[in-house]
């Protein structure tokens, strides 16, 4: 019963919203971070929203306009 819960959790997560996954953060040059991003970073996109953000260092958006 737990295993089945974990797996529709996991399933809901990955299913919801703006959610793209870690592999296509990391692709992009970021990070997945629980909670906030840290200073010097913004916020890209989500790795599973709401609780895990895909953060980006702000020096390499400057530079890649």
């Amino acid at each position: 019963m737990g295993i089945l819960v974990l797996v529709l959790i996991f399933i809901s997560l990955t299913q919801h919203g703006d959610s793209h996954g870690p592999d296509s953060c990391n692709h992009g040059g970021g990070l997945c971070r629980v909670g906030t991003c840290i200073s010097g970073e913004y916020l890209a996109q989500y790795c599973f929203e709401p609780v895990i953000l895909c953060c980006k260092n702000l020096s390499a958006a400057t530079t890649e306009s």
